[in-house]
């Protein structure tokens, strides 16, 4: 039988956490590409060289490091719009936090490298369409902008569709940086990290029965204050309006006493080393592939993100109480070389038929998920702390339940 009670754990980190640093410069950086290259094509701008800008030709894997004082950003590009790469670093650390000396970090004074380079013309031909199956197919002719697995997850245990454990720690780690900004607990500092452990009876979670929330704060602050202020303004705020019950669950805060130094002072960052937290906190397997700085021909973000959204409307559909869809690509290759549902025993028919049922209703070929997802946009900074996913947000188009009637419609006619 299939173990129905048991404890499960995810945890977050909050914005300024040296890794969360490195995703956000990355996408922001993608952001300001995307965002130039629009305007240039619609101005008609023509390079030197004789190329027009256009945004379907954006190409970017970029990745940053930081350590103290330091953050470089290398990785390779395909743009005709020159960005300022400095600028855009020192703006999106400083809207982190990060924008004094003793905070251990400073926007204004910290060293920058800019290592970017061209992206390679051999993965340039695979994903410009070299493998198309149709000249007359626009969507035909994108590849994948490389191979591997990805995976989506949904679960109806919370209204957002996600798992509760990673729910609850994003909540508390975006509340927390709720109250650093707003100035309710100006002691702190950008640097933190939560994790939640949700007990489940019958497969269902029930109650909380552990919280850890680790913040960096200024030197003169006493833990037992700190601890006073973590459970009132961070930890029963949102526990409370989630309705879950945690009276007796082991609050953990600062558990070694002390955060001072925190952020690329006291560990180094680099891009893509959250991908756990970037998901669905362990709930669900993972492709292994990070998310920030890529652009969306790269399908470990395009089609996690669309595994998310297939996975959703499954279990939005009311075919299943919970839903992982796995998809497969070869670079260049349009057409994914597998798909994959599991249910986890909780559908309302076999999996093999809501599986056909998915192939017949959504298209999972990168340029129509682009397209179908709208995904040239300059919309990845934000998705780049607190989670890409269960968010309540327009641009997040992955989130939508857009397919439901589709799906049910196609199970009726395949039973």
């Amino acid at each position: 039988m299939a173990h129905k009670n048991y404890l499960f754990t995810s945890e977050s980190v909050t914005e300024g956490h040296p890794d969360k640093m490195c995703d956000q410069i990355s996408d922001a950086i993608v952001d300001a590409i995307l965002e130039k290259e629009a305007r240039l094509e619609k101005e008609g701008y023509i390079s030197p060289s004789g190329v027009p800008a256009c945004v379907k030709n954006v190409r970017c894997a970029i990745e940053t490091f930081t350590t103290t004082g330091t953050i470089v950003v290398m990785g390779e590009v395909r743009t005709q719009a020159y960005v300022d790469v400095q600028q855009i670093v020192r703006d999106t650390v400083r809207r982190i936090g990060y924008d004094r000396a003793k905070y251990g970090f400073d926007a204004d004074t910290c060293g920058v490298m800019n290592l970017i380079h061209e992206q390679s013309p051999d993965i340039a031909q695979g994903v410009d369409g070299t493998f198309a199956r149709s000249d007359d197919d626009e969507i035909d002719k994108i590849g994948a902008g490389d191979q591997g697995m990805m995976f989506g997850y949904a679960s109806d245990e919370t209204d957002v569709l996600m798992p509760m454990p990673i729910y609850l720690a994003q909540n508390m780690a975006r509340q927390l940086a709720r109250v650093r900004k707003n100035g309710t607990l100006a002691y702190l500092r950008p640097d933190g990290k939560t994790q939640v452990t949700v007990r489940y009876e019958d497969d269902k979670p029930v109650e909380v029965t552990a919280v850890v929330v680790s913040t960096q704060h200024a030197a003169d602050v006493k833990l037992s204050q700190i601890r006073e202020d973590m459970i009132e303004h961070v930890i029963k705020p949102v526990l409370d309006a989630q309705g879950i019950e945690w009276s007796h669950a082991d609050i953990y805060v600062n558990p070694t006493g002390r955060f001072v130094v925190g952020g690329p002072m006291g560990d180094t960052g680099l891009t893509g080393r959250k991908i756990i937290v970037d998901t669905y906190g362990g709930m669900g397997r993972h492709g292994g592939g990070a998310f920030s700085g890529k652009d969306c021909t790269k399908v470990d973000r395009s089609a996690a993100y669309a595994a998310r959204w297939v996975a959703k409307n499954v279990v939005a559909a009311g075919l299943a109480h919970k839903c992982e869809v796995e998809l497969a690509y070869a670079i260049g290759v349009p057409q994914p070389l597998s798909i994959m549902v599991d249910t986890q025993g909780t559908g309302s028919v076999d999996d093999e038929l809501i599986e056909k049922a998915v192939e017949k209703v959504f298209d999972l070929r990168p340029g129509a998920i682009i397209r179908d997802l709208d995904l040239r946009r300059p919309i990845y900074e934000k998705t780049a702390a607190y989670g890409h996913f269960g968010r309540d947000d327009k641009d997040f188009t992955w989130e939508a339940t857009n397919r439901t009637e589709e799906l049910k419609a196609a199970v009726a006619e395949l039973a």
